[in-house]
């Protein structure tokens, strides 16, 4: 697999375990902590999908340095005189697959298809509590007032209508892990929906405060583990499956021996 390192003008390098940022002054321990190295998941003429690791922005900050998917792959294919364009986003502190054009053409092709809802996009995520139903569809009405999507009602003229399915993986003592197919594709919508019925994703701090003191794990527990869409040249079926990283799997290893809490 090919690894994309984050330093800007940098080439593709070896592949290999990633490891972590971490450095000693506290501008650094300041940063998000995310991979050196960017996987390339799928790559072809038209395409590329990237496993965007926790911490990093999908696309750069006006006025800021701060690095990016866009803009580790943008320095890699600039050296073969090639561009990127990103297709759709996810959360910077969620972890996962990420596409991008090469061409705006193609582009526009994939732009069409998130607005009509046709890709497949399926997360895992580790939400508080146990959820009783095996699986199920949630349906919330949004209202963005700023960086947060405020809870509306479909009589607001400025909601935007939110549904996603999904179903149980595991249980745990005061946890479940879920996998979540987008219907629709607002901004956090996963981490509004489970919040609104008291089930907030682990490490949401921006929904639900009291998850800064989560120590499990330092960031949202929330994974884009599949992606499926059309090809925009070749019209073929593309699937994509993205393994969930470390930190990901160390929360599930220590939730499954948490012994559930006893009643008086």
């Amino acid at each position: 697999m090919k690894k994309l390192r984050r330093n800007a003008g940098s080439r593709p390098g070896k592949p290999g375990r990633a490891s972590d940022r971490r450095g000693s002054t506290q501008q650094d321990r300041r940063r998000p902590r995310f991979s050196r190295e960017v996987s390339v998941l799928y790559e072809d003429d038209a395409v590329v999908v990237l496993n965007k690791p926790p911490g990093l922005l999908a696309v750069p900050i006006q006025g800021s340095e701060t690095p990016s998917a866009l803009s580790v792959l943008a320095a890699s294919l600039q050296a073969n005189k090639g561009r990127a364009w990103i297709v759709h986003r996810i959360d910077r502190f969620a972890s996962g697959a990420l596409l991008f054009a090469k061409a705006r053409p193609d582009r526009d092709v994939l732009i069409q298809q998130f607005l009509a809802h046709t890709p497949v996009r399926k997360y895992l995520a580790v939400v508080r509590g146990r959820l009783e139903a095996q699986s199920g569809t949630l349906v919330h009405y949004f209202r963005r007032e700023g960086m947060h999507q405020q809870l509306s009602t479909a009589k607001d003229p400025r909601g935007a209508r939110a549904e996603l399915r999904y179903s149980v993986e595991r249980l745990f003592a005061d946890a479940t892990l879920v996998q979540v197919e987008l219907v629709t594709g607002l901004q956090n919508q996963i981490r509004v929906q489970f919040s609104a019925i008291g089930h907030p994703v682990i490490g949401d701090r921006k929904y639900h405060p009291a998850e800064a003191t989560e120590e499990l794990i330092d960031r949202v527990a929330l994974h884009a583990a599949s992606l499926q869409f059309v090809h925009p040249r070749s019209g073929e079926a593309i699937a994509i499956e993205c393994e969930t990283p470390a930190d990901f799997k160390h929360l599930i290893r220590d939730l499954s021996r948490a012994k559930p809490a006893r009643r008086n």
